[in-house]
């Protein structure tokens, strides 16, 4: 379920899980970026954040090449970070506890917060929320799950969201878009989230950028004839989102070039074709495994991939692109991967979140009621 649980590190160590991310211009200040990492799938009200990760958000400016197929990010001495960090939990009155969170941006001072306050902390630079809230993402994965055992769409209208109810905490940070672009970076970013172990040691836990690459498009390993028998998730996660090794790069290809078709065939007919060598041709776009956003353009609730897909087709692309929490990302990769948007649009029936995301600060909903009798 889009980065929920992506490989077997990530589900023996959910605290370090990153469900999703998103990025899209501010609905009321296109001057500002949000940027929102969910972690810890299916959290309760006495869970908390761990003072051993560092949660971070991570930055480079990119061009679009002329007739290109993929873009061309920017160096590391052009990166722009936002590190998050937690304090162990402190007691509260009676029985409650309470956890300080800290945002550093590169330049700038720490800002700290309470977890759970929903004013959350604002200075100039940007605002900072932590806390339990509801989890934006719906899909109805055992549908999807039965499309692939047969071969077959199984989707029904409507379906069935897999996370009703489900909460998760979230990070919220909101940035002024000036000093991204000082010396005349963007307006194009790729943006990707990672949990680093805190420390002397920082190694990567997760990494994430588009919903969904690990979940569906490299989890599948029966079709794959050149690694049948590994689990490539946890591997994936080690790689740095906008610099990936060459010790395992053709593995994560021979592994999309497997399953990329037989999700294509799903609805019937081959719509995008692949090479005599048997590549697909968004093998290589989708190992560059980031969100894209435009911050000279403003928000839009429907502008996942759509920079890509721009590209690809060798337009100029006419949204903020990025993710927003409300967009209906699942319905828009079956229809990329199913028809290569040429047909019908493909849809889970699944259109909502349990609930919709906010259009002010915070953005995410607020935590779920426990069910009666949990």
């Amino acid at each position: 379920m889009s980065d929920h649980f992506s490989g077997p590190r990530a589900i023996a160590g959910p605290a370090g899980d990153i469900c999703d991310f998103y990025v899209f211009p501010s609905p009321s200040q296109q001057e500002r970026i949000v940027l929102v990492m969910t972690v810890h799938p299916d959290a309760k009200p006495d869970t908390t954040f761990s003072d051993a990760i560092t949660f971070r958000f991570r930055m480079r400016p990119v061009t679009i090449p002329d007739e290109a197929t993929h873009l061309a990010v920017g160096t590391e001495t052009e990166e722009i970070t936002f590190d998050i960090s937690f304090d162990r939990p402190a007691p509260g009155d009676g029985s409650t506890t309470v956890q300080i969170g800290r945002c550093v941006a590169m330049s700038g001072e720490p800002v700290s917060v309470t977890v759970n306050d929903i004013s959350g902390v604002h200075t100039d630079a940007l605002s900072f929320y932590a806390g339990l809230r509801s989890d934006p993402f719906f899909i109805d994965q055992p549908a999807f799950a039965k499309s692939m055992m047969s071969g077959q769409l199984a989707f029904s209208d409507p379906g069935t969201n897999s996370l009703v109810g489900a909460d998760v905490l979230g990070i919220v940070v909101e940035a002024d878009c000036a000093p991204l672009r000082s010396g005349g970076q963007g307006p194009v970013f790729a943006v990707a989230a990672e949990t680093v172990v805190s420390g002397p040691l920082p190694i990567r836990l997760e990494r994430t950028g588009r919903p969904e690459v690990k979940n569906v498009m490299l989890s599948p390993k029966a079709y794959d004839s050149v690694n049948s028998d590994m689990e490539l998730r946890d591997l994936y996660n080690l790689e740095d989102p906008f610099h990936m090794g060459k010790d395992y790069r053709g593995a994560y290809r021979a592994r999309l070039n497997a399953n990329l078709p037989v999700i294509d065939r799903l609805d019937g007919k081959e719509d995008w074709q692949t090479t005599e060598e048997g590549d697909h041709p968004l093998t290589e776009l989708l190992l560059g495994d980031y969100l894209v956003i435009d911050v000279s353009k403003p928000f839009s609730d429907s502008g996942f991939f759509e920079i890509e897909q721009s590209m690809l087709a060798g337009r100029p692309h006419t949204t903020c692109g990025g993710r927003s929490l409300n967009d209906d990302v699942m319905d828009k990769i079956y229809t990329l991967l199913i028809t290569a948007g040429q047909g019908p649009p493909i849809s889970d029936g699944v259109r909502a979140a349990t609930t919709p995301a906010g259009t002010d600060f915070p953005y995410l909903a607020p935590a779920n009621q426990p069910l009666a009798g949990h």
